[in-house]
C-alpha cells in the first residue's frame, strides 16, 4: 500500500504500474464484474466500473494509459462466505474524453487488479458517442399495385450509432410480421408484401430508433387496385319472335371482379346479338287423286294421293281424309270368279294375244341394245380426259366438287385399266379429285406419289377465275382421298420412264425419320453456351453453375415427329419439345434455355404456358407466362422464350387463344426441282410454323429431294378466326409453260393449319415447258387465309442447275459453333460482370440497385423471382446473355448502365488491363 500511495501521489503524471508486485502467497483476483461497452448520450457521462475478489487494488487502463487515482472511486468490502477482500471501483467518462481521444479504433478502457499472488486484467470496454442522424437514406415510396402483385417498400434509416432498429407502421399500428406469413421485413429493412390484397392498402411509415432518439420517415400510400373482370356469359335468351327471322341476346356484367381502387374496367362488350330464325308450322296438303288404277280380278279398281303439296313441316297438321279411295270397275257386272263381262273370250283368242305380246317384247329388247352400244361408241369417240364431266359447272370457274363415272373397259385413259366395267350402273366419285391430263393415267393409281395430307380438301378454279381473283369460301367436307394433289412430276411415269418409276416413288414420299436432333458438350465451373445449330434453341450455363472439381457431359435435343404431348381443348403446340439433360445435374445458379415460337405475343389474345413431361407421355404445367412466381422464370420476347430454370428435363410453350384475334406466324416458302421428265418442273409450296427447327427440317427433306428455294421465305399472319388456307399459281407464262388442268389452286382446312404442332404442311404444283428450250420460269404464289392475310411469293428462276441463284437457308449459320464453354461463350466479360453485380447488389438510396438494372433490360415483370436469388444481377445479366446470343450488342447494355447513373463508360470499350486482349478479338470475330 505505501509503495502505490508513493507512486500515485509522488508522481501525477506517470504513465504506467508495474503488472505485478511481491506478494504472500494467495489467489490471483477473480473479477466479479467487468467494464461494459457504453454510449454517451448527448454531455452526460458515463460511469464504468469493475469488481474484482480478492483485490488489493484496482485501477483503469484507458487507451493503454493508467486513469488517475484521483479519479477513480473505491469500495472495500468482505465476502462472508470466503473472508477475502472484495474491491470496487467506478471511474466517469465524459463526452470531451472521447471526442479528445485520435486512434485506429474506438475509446476503451478496462481493470487492472492486484492481489498477493499477481495481477488479472478484465476484458476491453469501448465507449462511443451515441447518435442518430435526422434524415433517411431512403424513404419508401408509394406504390399502386394489382391484386396478388408483389409490394416492395424500400427503408434506408439514418446513419446512427448504435444502428438503428426498424419499425413498420401501417395507418399508424405496428406491424407484426410474425402474426402474417405473407410480410416479411426481415430483407435489409425492407417491407415485402408477397401477394398484395385489398385489406394491405393504406399508408406505410417505417420508424427508426436507437438510445439516442425515434426518427420518422415519410409516409408511403400503398393502393391494392383490382381490374375488372367479365361474369360468364348468360345463356341465349328466347328468339324474339314465334316464327320467322329475329334476335336473340346474351349479356354479362363487370363483377368477377367488379373494378376497385381504380381498376380497369373490363375491355368489350357486355352484351351480344345474333340473328335467329324460327321456323313457322306448315300444314300438310293433299296432292291431285292419281289416275284410277286397272281392273282388279276383284273388279275393283283404285287411286291414291299423298300429303306433299306440301307436306307437314316444323309440327304443321297432317292432311285430313283419306290417302285412297277404291271403287267397283264395272258397276257391278261381274260373273265367273268375278271377272268382268268384257274379259270373257274365247281360248284361240287369248292364245293368239300371247304370241303377238312375246314378239313385241323381243323386238324392244334389240332396238334397246342397238342403241345403247351407238350411244357408247360416239361417247367414246368424243372423250378427252377418261372421264365423264357430270356437273358441267367445274370448267366454267370457282371452287367445285367432281362427280366421275367410271369409263368402259378397253378405253385407254382408264384411271384403273385393271377394273371391271358396270354397263349397269354408273359408278359416281364424289369428293376433292383432282383432274389429270392424258399422260396422267399412271400416276392417277400411284397413291404413294402424292404424299398426302390426310384431310386437305383440294379444289379447283380456272385460269379465268384466277386471274381476276375471284375466289369463294367453300365449306371442308372432311378428309381427302389418298390422291388428293400431287407431290412431284405428274408425268414421270410415262412408259419410257416406267424404270425409275419406284426410286422417285422413294424419293417423294421420304420425309425425315429421325425422331430428334442432339448435341452435347462438356461443361464446368467456367459454364457455357450449348446451341442447336439453325434451330433457335440454345442452353446457357452460367459461370459458377456447376461446382469446382466438376464437369458434366450436358446434351440438347429437339423431339422431331408426333410431339407426345397432346395439347387439351383449343390448345396448340407453339414450339419444338426441347430436352436438356442428363436430369441428375445440379445446378447453384438458374441455367437459361431459350425455345422459339410462333406466337404473335399479344396477352388480350394468348394465354401461354411452360410444360414439362414428368414421365413417358404425362405432361404437367410449370407456370404461365404471365405468372408471378418463384420456381422459374419465363421472359417472352417476339419469336423465342427465355426460360431461367433450376433443374433439366424435357419442356414445351403451349399456347390457348383468347379470342379470333390470336395470330401464329407462318413460314412461307417455294422450292422448285425438275422431275425425270426434261419437260416438268414441280412446284412444292411449304407453310410451316414460323420456327427455325420447323422450317430446318423442310430444308432436310428439300436437300434430300434435290429442291431449290426459289423465293426468300415470307411470313404469314394466320389468324384463329376458323377460316382456311389457300394457295394458287397466279401469271404463267402462257405461250412457255402450262400448269396441269383445274390444279391451279388448293385449299388447306383451318384445323389443319392451326393445329399443324410444328409438322410441316405442302402443297405441290406441276407444270411444263411447251420446248426445251425454255430455261426461265417466272410466276406468282398467292397464299392467303380467306378474310385474313395474303403474301405473294415472285418466282423468277432459272431451271438450268448451274445458273440458279442461291437464296440463304438461315439467317444465323451457327453450325460451326454448337458447344462453347468458358469465357469465350459470353458477350460481357467476367471482370466487368463481377463489377455490375457488385453495384447493383448493393441497394442504394436512390433505388438504383437490380431492380432498376431490370427495369432497363425491359424485365418489368414478376421481380420477386430475382429477389430470391443470392445474386439477382447475375441472374438479370445471364438473361440478357440467353437474349443477346447472336447480335451480341454491348454497346445497348452500356447505354442502359449509363441511363442509370452507375457507370460512364461503355462495356464495348473495354482496356486491354481489364480484359485480354484474345478474348475480346474472339468475341468481335464471331459477332458476339
Amino acid at each position: 500500500m505505501i509503495f502505490f500511495f508513493l507512486l500515485f501521489s509522488g508522481n501525477d503524471n506517470s504513465e504506467a504500474l508495474p503488472e505485478s508486485i511481491p506478494s504472500a502467497p494467495g489467489t490471483l483476483p477473480h473479477f466479479m464484474e467487468e467494464p461494459d461497452d457504453a454510449y454517451i448520450i448527448k454531455s452526460n457521462p458515463i460511469v464504468l466500473r469493475c469488481k474484482a475478489m480478492p483485490a488489493m487494488q484496482i485501477f483503469f487502463k484507458c487507451n493503454g494509459e493508467w486513469v488517475h487515482q484521483n479519479e477513480h472511486v473505491s469500495e472495500e468490502s468482505m465476502d462472508e462466505t470466503t473472508g477475502l477482500k472484495v474491491r470496487e471501483v467506478f471511474i466517469n467518462v465524459t463526452r470531451q474524453q472521447v471526442e479528445d481521444f485520435h486512434g485506429p479504433e474506438d475509446y476503451w478502457c478496462q481493470c487492472v487488479a492486484w492481489s498477493h499472488l499477481g495481477t488479472s486484467k478484465s476484458r476491453k470496454a469501448s465507449v462511443r458517442i451515441a447518435y442518430l442522424r435526422k434524415n433517411f437514406e431512403q424513404d419508401p415510396q408509394g406504390k399502386e399495385v394489382p391484386i396478388e402483385g408483389m409490394i416492395v417498400l424500400h427503408c434506408r434509416p439514418p446513419e446512427g450509432v448504435p444502428a438503428a432498429e426498424v419499425e413498420w407502421l401501417k395507418n399508424e399500428e405496428p406491424i407484426d410480421s410474425n402474426l402474417d406469413e405473407n410480410i416479411d421485413t426481415r430483407a435489409d429493412h425492407n417491407l415485402i408484401i408477397r401477394q398484395a390484397r385489398l385489406s394491405d392498402s393504406g399508408n406505410y411509415t417505417c420508424m427508426a430508433a436507437n438510445i439516442v432518439a425515434k426518427r420518422r420517415s415519410m409516409s408511403a400510400t400503398v393502393v391494392v387496385y383490382v381490374n375488372g373482370g367479365w361474369s360468364s356469359w348468360t345463356e341465349w335468351s328466347n328468339c324474339n319472335v314465334r316464327c320467322g327471322r329475329g334476335w336473340q341476346k346474351r349479356s354479362r356484367t363487370c363483377t368477377n371482379p367488379a373494378p376497385l381502387n381504380g381498376g380497369a374496367f373490363c375491355e368489350g362488350m357486355s352484351v351480344q346479338k345474333i340473328t335467329c330464325t324460327s321456323l313457322c308450322p306448315v300444314d300438310g296438303s293433299w296432292e291431285v287423286w292419281s289416275e284410277w288404277s286397272v281392273c282388279s280380278p276383284e273388279c275393283e279398281h283404285l287411286r291414291i294421293r299423298e300429303c306433299t303439296a306440301p307436306s307437314p313441316r316444323n309440327g304443321g297438321k297432317f292432311c285430313e281424309g283419306l290417302s285412297q279411295e277404291s271403287e267397283n270397275c264395272t258397276e257391278g257386272l261381274c260373273i265367273q270368279d268375278k271377272k268382268p263381262l268384257h274379259e270373257i273370250k274365247p281360248q284361240n283368242i287369248e292364245n293368239a294375244s300371247d304370241i303377238a305380246l312375246y314378239s313385241g317384247l323381243g323386238a324392244a329388247v334389240i332396238a334397246v341394245a342397238v342403241l345403247v352400244v351407238g350411244v357408247t361408241l360416239y361417247r367414246r369417240s368424243q372423250s378427252e380426259y377418261g372421264v365423264d364431266v357430270i356437273d358441267s359447272s367445274a370448267l366454267t370457274g370457282g371452287f367445285q366438287t367432281f362427280n366421275f363415272k367410271t369409263v368402259r373397259q378397253g378405253n385407254s385413259l382408264l384411271l384403273n385399266s385393271s377394273m371391271q366395267p358396270d354397263l349397269t350402273v354408273s359408278r359416281t366419285y364424289s369428293g376433292p379429285i383432282c383432274l389429270q391430263d392424258p399422260m396422267d393415267k399412271e400416276l392417277m393409281t400411284e397413291s404413294s406419289l402424292f404424299n398426302p395430307l390426310s384431310d386437305i380438301k383440294v379444289k379447283v378454279q380456272s385460269s379465268f377465275m384466277v386471274s381476276l381473283g375471284v375466289t369463294d369460301r367453300a365449306e371442308y367436307h372432311g378428309k381427302a382421298h389418298s390422291g388428293t394433289f400431287p407431290h412431284g412430276n405428274n408425268r414421270s411415269f410415262s412408259t419410257i420412264h416406267a424404270r425409275n418409276k419406284t426410286t422417285y416413288i422413294q424419293n417423294l414420299s421420304s420425309f425425315s425419320t429421325r425422331s430428334e436432333l442432339r448435341t452435347t458438350g462438356i461443361f464446368g465451373h467456367l459454364g457455357g453456351r450449348l446451341v442447336m445449330p439453325n434451330t433457335g434453341v440454345s442452353l446457357l450455363i452460367p459461370h459458377g453453375a456447376i461446382p469446382e472439381e466438376s464437369s458434366w457431359e450436358i446434351y440438347l435435343t429437339i423431339g422431331q415427329g408426333e410431339s407426345s404431348l397432346q395439347p387439351e381443348g383449343t390448345e396448340v403446340l407453339l414450339g419444338p419439345e426441347v430436352t436438356c439433360g442428363p436430369p441428375d445435374v445440379t445446378v447453384t445458379t438458374p441455367f437459361a434455355l431459350t425455345i422459339p415460337h410462333c406466337a404473335e405475343v399479344n396477352s388480350e389474345h394468348w394465354t401461354i404456358h411452360l410444360k414439362k413431361r414428368i414421365q413417358q407421355g404425362k405432361w404437367e404445367e410449370v407456370m404461365s407466362v404471365e405468372e408471378e412466381t418463384t420456381s422459374c422464370y419465363c421472359l417472352l420476347d417476339p419469336y423465342a422464350c427465355h426460360i431461367l430454370l433450376n433443374s433439366f428435363g424435357t419442356y414445351a410453350l403451349v399456347g390457348e387463344p383468347v379470342s379470333d384475334c390470336a395470330v401464329k406466324q407462318l413460314k412461307v416458302a417455294v422450292f422448285g426441282c425438275l422431275s425425270c421428265n426434261s419437260l416438268d418442273y414441280n412446284l412444292r409450296v411449304y407453310c410451316v410454323d414460323n420456327t427455325p427447327c420447323a422450317f430446318q427440317e423442310v430444308v432436310s427433306d428439300e436437300r434430300h429431294q434435290g429442291g431449290q428455294l426459289l423465293e426468300e421465305p415470307k411470313l404469314l399472319h394466320f389468324k384463329g378466326n376458323t377460316f382456311s388456307l389457300q394457295i394458287s399459281v397466279l401469271d404463267i407464262p402462257p405461250f412457255l409453260w402450262r400448269i396441269k388442268p383445274f390444279t391451279a389452286c388448293q385449299e388447306i382446312p383451318f384445323t389443319r393449319v392451326w393445329c399443324s404442332n410444328q409438322q410441316p404442311l405442302h402443297c405441290a404444283f406441276s407444270l411444263e415447258r411447251y420446248t426445251p428450250t425454255t430455261t426461265q420460269l417466272s410466276c406468282k404464289i398467292c397464299v392467303r387465309q380467306v378474310k385474313g392475310h395474303e403474301q405473294i411469293l415472285q418466282i423468277q428462276t432459272s431451271i438450268i442447275e448451274n445458273e440458279r441463284e442461291t437464296i440463304t437457308f438461315f439467317a444465323h449459320d451457327d453450325s460451326n459453333f454448337p458447344a462453347q464453354t468458358g469465357p469465350k461463350a459470353f458477350k460481357i466479360p467476367y471482370s466487368i460482370r463481377q463489377r455490375i453485380c457488385a453495384t447493383f447488389d448493393t441497394p442504394n438510396a436512390k433505388g438504383k440497385d437490380w431492380q432498376m438494372l431490370a427495369q432497363k433490360n425491359s424485365i418489368n415483370r414478376n421481380l420477386s423471382y430475382f429477389a430470391t436469388q443470392s445474386s439477382p444481377s447475375a441472374v438479370i445479366l445471364d438473361l440478357w446473355e440467353a437474349r443477346h446470343q447472336h447480335d451480341g450488342d454491348l454497346d445497348s447494355l452500356a447505354c442502359a448502365l449509363e441511363e442509370i447513373g452507375r457507370t460512364h463508360s461503355k462495356i464495348s470499350n473495354i482496356t486491354e488491363t481489364q480484359i485480354e486482349e484474345s478474348d475480346f478479338n474472339y468475341s468481335r470475330q464471331n459477332g458476339l
